[in-house]
């Protein structure tokens, strides 16, 4: 698959701008439609990893990123003194005690500034090729976060060209690199005033709320809380995640509407 040209080119498809699978995160900044467009997605693939990370990285990787846990991210001989987790084929939770729900976290850093401009994926499989809105891929159960068949391969991100979006992003972490993800917040809004606010860290699957220029803010913040099932299960408590998602929420909105 690395030899698929087509998988690491960015190109215009009608009204979406097309980007390979294969583009690596560092290879972002170099094509001027997605500085000029779509210049947070850039900024969220700095945030991924380190600088040598970034340049063997891609952005199809990333968006597969697979979910993480303090509990799960261990070594096997941990894992085997500890207790396998549902995540591992175990038969519980640790962080929860649940036997039957595993909340390990969504940490992919260029999705949600991806699902926050409306973008799409294309996908090949054995049944042919079909394209979905990005955020419909994940499906909020921890063990198998994603809905794709193992034989699908994803060919490009679709991003809609001509909207004029102005985007903020915020990533909170214990060091500036490195370090996944233990909150991430993307809100774009469109020249038609279309606002849409994606959250990752917080929850299994990417928690999506949209709005516009003229919605009520607080109602967002308390729409995104509600939808966001942090647990204690990684470095950051619970409590201060939740707490930052209203202060990074309010900056975006500050930043992109005033």
């Amino acid at each position: 698959m690395c030899g698929i040209d087509e998988l690491k080119q960015v190109t215009v498809k009608e009204n979406y701008l097309s980007i390979g699978s294969l583009v690596r995160l560092d290879d972002l900044k170099k094509h001027a439609a997605i500085v000029k467009e779509f210049p947070v997605l850039i900024e969220a693939a700095e945030t991924v990893g380190s600088p040598l990370i970034r340049k063997s990285a891609t952005l199809g990787g990333n968006v597969l990123c697979e979910n993480r846990c303090i509990y799960y991210n261990q070594s096997e001989w941990w894992r085997d003194a500890v207790g396998y987790c549902l995540k591992c084929e175990g038969n519980i939770c640790i962080a929860t005690g649940s036997k039957k729900l595993c909340y390990s976290e969504f940490v992919s850093d260029t999705a949600p500034a991806l699902i926050s401009m409306d973008a799409e994926i294309e996908i090949a499989d054995h049944e042919g090729e079909r394209t979905l809105k990005l955020e419909d891929i994940y499906t909020g159960d921890g063990v198998c976060p994603r809905n794709l068949k193992k034989s699908a391969v994803i060919k490009s991100i679709l991003l809609p060209l001509q909207r004029e979006f102005h985007s903020s992003f915020h990533k909170l972490r214990q060091r500036q690199s490195l370090d996944f993800t233990s909150l991430t917040v993307a809100v774009s809004i469109d020249k038609n005033g279309k606002l849409k606010s994606v959250l990752g860290g917080v929850d299994p699957k990417p928690v999506v709320v949209e709005g516009n220029s003229d919605s009520n803010l607080e109602e967002i913040i308390k729409l995104a809380l509600k939808g966001s099932r942090a647990i204690d299960n990684e470095m950051f408590s619970r409590n201060y995640r939740r707490s930052m998602i209203s202060v990074f929420l309010k900056r975006s909105f500050e930043k992109l509407i005033g």
